[in-house]
């Protein structure tokens, strides 16, 4: 027990609440004492409105920071840490620039922002410098965000229930609103400021026309009122029926002069109350919802209704991309880039059409989505899964940096080699100057926000990557690891080994060797891959691996439907030839050879082993680590990573029990067999499992 207590200070505990933002006493006190000494707002940045409390803002912050950072407030004696804006700054509008200089012959530290947005942003990184152990002296920072919209998404209803959110119910009480507001929204703001956010859609995709009356629009109000101070601006996601719904018409059909005049009346009307709103998002002719198609009309002739409208106060539409038709397509995954490609230049300049990372579903491995790249006259916008309905909900810990980096990375080759994602994305491919990236939020009312202490780390991680898609998924995990449990580095190797190897382990005992969509349909909670019966083939498991006694997968090359040909050639032979995506594009033999001279069967038996092996060692790994991290959080991560065992065992299970019952191979030597026969795995039902609203 004295050795552990030496490996290791003890902490307290702690559920989770604060996040990153801890604060807890640097490793080495005496150094940063030195150099970080009080707090002063110079007289050049102080103004009035909301940049003056903006600055206030910062100042608290930093003083708050070092208050825990530094065991105490900061020494008169140090050096001053001066907080400047200078509206000449060499920067982006919410870049900043953090230097070591001397003012009036005295050292300091200076944080200098184009804007009051800019000086929180700098104020942040400097704390971030101190948390994770760096040194703050001799700094010459200058950093400006290469993505202009950084984006939350909440799919929280109008009754707090969460689309796919799996950490309880929506933080937007709406029936409270707008008399009485969370305090805890404060603390939402400051963790999105912390990592670069600067914008949340409050309500879900599938949308209540609702949300657009008055009373809901004085609700945003008060919503839009906390998160402002903070650099974050709020949107709304309209639903396209709501001229009918609730402005008493008999169409919808954006062509019509009328329905025009609605939605300029409700911009009119938003921007009242909401003069800094950001705009709207919209889901339209897809899953279902109303739009444009309804009436004989383009996503373009949507969208530009609706930017019209906007565009004299300075709004956005963010239009997904996410659509397939009524009817049954060839091949469900080609639909978006068949929709949307001949409409390249004609949507509005304020028009960004928001396109998921790959181009199925959010699922644990797909492709980058084709149309990545592939209309260089649109602004696109990346949009990821935060919450995990896909990967094990909030019990499955699952760091899905590397999923995005691996998006972000992929080289489209439109415009050859080295036109990554992350280019198109931040606008420097095609000369775009609107950009953007959205996050679907995993936020919600359970006290550690996201569900489960790792699945902070995503939206951590969200942020740093859409404030720099070129950054380090790698550096961005030891960087939360650092400011959310603990600077050792005993602890943080390990951690971030840990980390970096989950999303890998989920997609092998999920969907490995590039097979996809696997999951019980509605919930999406376990496997369910001989689900074949639903009212449209393209929802169902089988649907996307098609397997028989003679082969499985599903062939996407010239032989097939031929959604490889959406790729330039370089990336599509590239992808081709990538066996993490081999029963995405093809459909092969059971006895076909894979690259590790396995046949795909045994191949598939040996990834879905592997899968539940990594979690093994993650549990082990985790146990390990118990001298450095406090009591209440460490427990809890233990008992999620045994519900992950167990689960990641059943996927395993089931899935082999039914692949195996297709293709009639026996199991490889030295794999065992399932724990129950595949009847079993058939006849268990989930009605209430979460987040399926």
């Amino acid at each position: 027990m004295a050795l552990l207590m030496l490996m290791a200070t003890a902490a307290q505990a702690e559920d989770g609440y604060e996040l990153w933002l801890r604060y807890r006493a640097a490793a080495d006190l005496e150094s940063y004492r030195k150099v970080l000494g009080p707090v002063v707002v110079e007289a050049s940045a102080r103004g009035a409105g909301v940049g003056s409390q903006t600055l206030s803002i910062a100042a608290a912050e930093l003083n708050r920071g070092l208050a825990g950072l530094l065991a105490g407030a900061p020494s008169p004696e140090a050096p001053a840490v001066r907080l400047r804006t200078d509206p000449g700054l060499p920067v982006a509008p919410e870049g900043y620039v953090i230097r070591s200089a001397s003012v009036g012959g005295r050292p300091s530290t200076l944080v200098v922002g184009r804007t009051p947005q800019g000086v929180l942003y700098g104020v942040f990184h400097l704390l971030r410098l101190v948390q994770t152990g760096r040194p703050v002296t001799g700094l010459d920072i200058t950093a400006s965000p290469k993505v202009g919209l950084r984006v939350l998404n909440h799919w929280d209803n109008l009754d707090r229930t969460v689309e796919r959110g799996y950490a309880g119910p929506s933080i937007f009480d709406w029936h409270k609103l707008p008399g009485y507001v969370d305090p805890r929204l404060v603390d939402y703001a400051r963790a999105n400021a912390s990592i670069g956010i600067n914008g949340a859609v409050l309500n879900n995709v599938n949308a209540k026309a609702d949300s657009l009356t008055a009373p809901y629009i004085a609700k945003a109000s008060a919503v839009a009122d906390v998160l402002r101070p903070y650099g974050i601006r709020v949107y709304l996601s309209a639903r396209f029926s709501a001229p009918m719904e609730i402005g008493g018409l008999k169409t919808a059909d954006p062509l019509d002069p009328a329905v025009r005049a609605f939605w300029q009346a409700k911009a009119d009307e938003i921007y009242r109350s909401i003069p800094d709103f950001g705009g709207f998002l919209v889901k339209a002719n897809s899953e279902g919802q109303p739009g444009p198609q309804d009436y004989g009309r383009s996503h373009a002739d949507g969208a530009n209704m609706l930017a019209q409208a906007l565009a004299p106060h300075g709004g956005v539409v963010m239009w997904r991309a996410f659509v397939y038709a009524a009817e049954r397509p060839e091949d469900r995954v080609k639909q978006a880039f068949s929709e949307f490609t001949p409409l390249d230049g004609r949507f509005a300049p304020n028009v960004i059409v928001q396109v998921k990372n790959g181009p199925l579903d959010f699922q644990p491995r797909e492709p980058f989505h084709p149309l990545f790249g592939a209309m260089p006259k649109t602004p696109l916008m990346l949009e990821v899964q935060l919450t995990k309905e896909y990967l094990g909900f909030a019990t499955h810990l699952a760091y899905l940096g590397p999923m995005w980096e691996e998006t972000l990375q992929g080289d489209t080759w439109r415009r050859g080699r080295g036109s990554t994602v992350a280019r198109v994305v931040y606008g420097s491919l095609h000369g775009h100057a609107l950009t953007g990236i959205a996050g679907v939020a995993n936020i919600g009312a359970d006290r550690n926000s996201t569900g489960s202490h790792f699945d902070q780390a995503n939206w951590y991680a969200f942020g740093r990557l859409a404030w720099d898609p070129e950054s380090s998924s790698s550096e961005i995990a030891r960087q939360w690891a650092a400011m959310t449990f603990s600077r050792d580095p005993r602890f943080l190797g390990p951690t971030v080994d840990l980390m970096m190897g989950s999303r890998q382990a989920v997609v092998d005992y999920m969907t490995p060797l590039g097979l996809t969509h696997l999951m019980a349909t509605g919930h999406h909670y376990g496997p369910g891959p001989w689900v074949d019966d639903l009212e449209r083939a393209d929802w169902t498991p089988f649907y996307y691996h098609r397997a028989d006694p003679s082969a499985v997968g599903f062939d996407r090359t010239g032989r097939g439907s031929d959604a490889v040909s959406q790729y330039a050639p370089q990336a599509a032979r590239r992808l081709l030839a990538d066996e993490d995506h081999l029963l995405w594009f093809r459909r092969l033999p059971w006895d076909a050879p894979t690259r590790s001279g396995r046949t795909v069967w045994a191949e598939l038996v040996a990834r879905y082993d592997r899968g539940v092996a990594q979690v093994v060692e993650m549990r082990r790994t985790w146990a390990s680590l118990a001298p450095y991290v406090d009591a209440e959080r460490h427990a809890q991560v233990s008992a999620f990573l045994e519900i992950q065992q167990a689960e990641a065992q059943w996927w395993r299970d089931a899935c082999l029990a039914y692949f195996q019952s297709r293709s009639g191979r026996p199991l490889p030597a030295g794999h065992a067999p399932p724990q129950q026969g595949l009847d079993h795995y058939r006849a268990l039902s989930f009605p209430y499992a979460p987040g399926h609203h």
